[in-house]
């Protein structure tokens, strides 16, 4: 075997030490504009300090969830695009703990790609640290691991981790949900982070478009309509969260109405969703087209255009409607809960 007369150093191994610092550096710019009074350490640190201050509640309860964006991110290479996935990520986390009244208080995320890339790092990172703003939420820390020959050129996978708190008396956990109370969407912006396998597989292999196809249907490219943003629903949902006026509350993600629905629902009863009481945008239309896809197979893969569901008792209706309208946003009356002995969905005519 030749020796080398040149020390081997660890960029050799394909780890770029001076990248991921400029990768860093950049980081804590970005993290430093979510930070508030309560973060008690700078972006580095071997782990992040929060402050916590629980004064103004009974009995503080923290709630906390951790998420992927699964194969979204393949559309990300496809057109070079990076600064929404982070975004999206962030979205998904907080509308997770959402559901059960919570408001997020700090987000960590975790970066791992074949070969550091600051520029690509700084793009998706720009996308956190806009998701941890608007929903007033730091940036606190996180990993970047670079692993060179475990991801192939030009490809990563990003995860978050968000801790929020919510008291007690105002967890929403759907026991008070019954037979009679009314089902409120609120609309998505699209897919969000969830069915991508088999929206890329019609797309792209089925349809036999790329991602800077514009398609009449869609009013756009393939790309830019995959790659609309997952809504953060905090915003517009905050002002009910300690009213009493909601019983539950589902993020219509992964699993579709069926797979989330009934994780909230009380013994004895189920729901029923009326079809056509919202209107389902064109993106979905086309899948099923192009699939020729069962309802039951597009409403438990997809969104169909609601990515949260508010369930409130039918007196309440009126003022959480007027809640939101105030705000310019629009809901949808979609179903009813009724009595049935397993927590079903099932999906009716009008």
């Amino acid at each position: 075997m030749k020796e080398r007369s040149d020390a081997i150093t660890y960029r050799d191994a394909g780890v770029d030490i001076d990248a991921a610092e400029r990768a860093m550096e950049r980081i804590r710019q970005l993290a430093r504009r979510t930070f508030t009074d309560r973060v008690l350490t700078d972006i580095g640190s071997f782990g992040a300090l929060f402050r916590a201050d629980f004064a103004e509640m009974r009995e503080p309860i923290l709630v906390a969830s951790v998420d992927g964006i699964g194969t979204k991110l393949k559309v990300a290479f496809m057109t070079g695009i990076h600064h929404t996935v982070g975004y999206d990520l962030v979205s998904h986390c907080v509308n997770d703990i959402l559901v059960q009244g919570a408001r997020p208080l700090f987000f960590m995320d975790y970066i791992a790609l074949g070969k550091m890339d600051p520029a690509t790092v700084a793009e998706i990172v720009d996308g956190l640290a806009r998701g941890c703003r608007e929903a007033g939420c730091a940036l606190i820390g996180g990993e970047t691991a670079e692993m060179p020959g475990f991801y192939a050129p030009g490809e990563y996978d990003v995860a978050g981790f968000i801790v929020g708190i919510v008291d007690r008396a105002h967890l929403i956990d759907g026991r008070t949900i019954a037979p009679g109370d009314v089902l409120l969407g609120l609309k998505s912006l699209g897919l969000h982070t969830n069915g991508f396998s088999l929206a890329r597989k019609l797309l792209f292999e089925t349809a036999g478009y790329g991602v800077d196809t514009h398609v009449e249907e869609l009013g756009c490219t393939v790309g830019e309509e995959l790659l609309k943003p997952h809504r953060n629903y905090l915003t517009v949902v905050s002002g009910l969260l300690e009213s009493g006026k909601i019983k539950g509350l589902v993020h219509i993600t992964g699993g579709g109405f069926e797979g989330n629905i009934p994780r909230i629902l009380p013994a004895g009863c189920a729901v029923e969703i009326e079809l056509g009481s919202w209107p389902v945008p064109p993106i979905f239309e086309l899948l099923q087209r192009l699939g020729r896809l069962e309802r039951r197979e597009m409403f438990r893969t997809f969104n169909m255009g609601i990515g949260m569901i508010l369930i409130v008792a039918r007196e309440e209706m009126p003022a959480v409607k007027q809640h939101f309208a105030t705000q310019g946003e629009e809901t949808y009356t979609i179903g009813r809960v009724v009595e049935r002995g397993a927590s079903t969905v099932t999906f009716i005519s009008p």
